[in-house]
């Protein structure tokens, strides 16, 4: 019976966009230029990605970046050449940035550079991965991804259970924390392609990323600053059309290993559709889905979200990005810290808000393309705290941020910004600079090398 549905689902999607999947016909090189998907629609360089968002696209060839140790590895062939044949890349980068802004005590609740005023060291990466080959669909295949990062950045990626006293109970500044180790499998026999993802791995649903080459700016909007950042679990990614695949999947609640005590089982269902030209593309769905409830001193964020990515010519392009979250008797302020207070961040749990609690998010990013090495990105964004459950304020916030991304090489990336944050409650609530301001302006600057 089961093999019956999932074989009328697939016919009816295969009918509705009146095509098949060439693949099995074809030669690859007979097709479009994307292995057995649309073109990419993104030059990149200078844009961090070349494919709409929408988590792994089944029938791509393999994205990993051709850095510094890679290039050392093809130019030492004697040496790796066994190497090579694993299809296992290692790479990593280190990015640095510094700001200068009209807080002195914290730029908190903005993100990733929230020391006012002086140089930090964001992150340093290693990435150690195999990809699967999902552009052929004769056998099964194998990949991983194992990667770590140290820095500042640790803070937002880190997951309560694994390793995650250095923050909720020491609050330091600098800490090391192992973002992504899962396992895949390919399975090309199921409908066009099916990719089985297991352990833990970086929320699919942001325009955003975790990761410092993988963003249009430096920032980060204050609405990706306080939604999920990783999940552990099985994720499943079935593609049933060139333009169509969908993701189901069970984790244990975001940013916390399945074993910590703050753990519920959650589920997720998301969509990925593009247009025939591949100049529209929609992803989102039902992130996650449970019981919300805040346990432990710790979030467990229910989240419905959309990203729509739309390109206007060969010069523009623009990406939205919309989401609804919610929880229940949340604390003000979400998950505790209790090391001390410092940087606006740390000093225990807030106190309870029963009920549900609810945050609205909305970002706009427009690129503007200036050549193979440069491009303009404008972002705008808002967040409704409406009872304060992520930042501890119950406000609406906007931020805009204007920045040029230039990279000197294809290892050495530099992004200066500006930006401008304010909150718009009437009832006087002073979110920035420890409580004291209901706006901020930051200029910063990063630079990330590779290797």
């Amino acid at each position: 019976m089961k093999t019956l549905l999932a074989s009328l689902f697939t016919f009816l999607v295969l009918n509705i966009y009146g095509q098949t999947d060439k693949a099995a016909n074809q030669p690859i090189d007979s097709l479009l230029t994307n292995g057995r998907c649309l073109p990419c629609p993104l030059p990149s360089p200078p844009f961090p990605f070349s494919d709409w968002c929408g988590g792994p696209v089944i029938g791509e060839p393999s994205g990993l970046p051709d850095y510094l140790l890679p290039a050392i590895q093809k130019a030492t062939k004697k040496t790796w050449t066994k190497w090579n044949n694993t299809g296992i890349h290692i790479f990593g980068w280190v990015d640095a940035g510094v700001n200068a802004s009209t807080s002195k005590q914290t730029n908190s609740p903005m993100s990733y550079d929230f020391i006012p005023n002086r140089p930090i060291l964001d992150q340093i990466v290693l990435m150690v991965e195999r990809d699967p080959d999902m552009v052929q669909t004769k056998k099964v295949d194998w990949g991983f991804v194992l990667n770590g990062i140290y820095g500042t950045d640790y803070r937002y990626t880190i997951a309560k259970g694994i390793f995650s006293d250095q923050l909720l109970q020491h609050n330091r500044i600098y800490g090391w924390d192992p973002t992504q180790v899962y396992g895949l499998i390919y399975v090309p026999q199921v409908a066009q392609g099916m990719l089985i993802k297991v352990g833990r791995f970086i929320s699919p649903s942001d325009i955003e990323a975790q990761w410092a080459p993988q963003n249009y700016l430096y920032s980060h909007s204050q609405m990706f600053t306080v939604d999920p950042y990783t999940y552990s679990g099985v994720n499943i990614t079935i593609r049933v059309h060139p333009q169509f695949q969908f993701e189901l999947g069970i984790h244990g609640g975001n940013d916390m290993a399945p074993w910590s005590n703050s753990a519920q089982p959650n589920g997720s269902l998301m969509m990925r559709w593009v247009g025939k030209d591949n100049k529209e593309s929609v992803y989102g769905g039902l992130a996650s889905i449970g019981s919300g409830q805040f346990k432990n001193a710790h979030d467990d964020l229910q989240q419905l979200v959309f990203v729509w990515g739309h390109k206007f010519n060969e010069r523009f392009h623009m990406m939205t990005e919309a989401y609804y979250m919610w929880q229940f008797n949340a604390a003000l302020g979400g998950t505790a810290i209790f090391g001390p207070a410092q940087y606006g961040q740390g000093g225990g749990e807030g106190p309870i808000i029963p009920g549900r609690s609810e945050s609205i998010g909305l970002v706009n990013y427009f690129q503007i393309y200036c050549g193979p090495k440069d491009y303009v990105s404008i972002r705008n964004d808002a967040l409704n705290d409406v009872e304060g459950q992520r930042t501890g304020y119950a406000t609406w916030y906007t931020s805009q941020t204007i920045g040029w991304s230039h990279h000197f090489t294809d290892f050495i990336l530099l992004r200066p910004e500006v930006r401008y944050d304010h909150a718009w409650n009437n009832a006087g609530v002073t979110p920035y600079d420890n409580g004291t301001k209901k706006y901020q302006f930051n200029a910063a600057m990063d630079l990330c090398i590779s290797f």
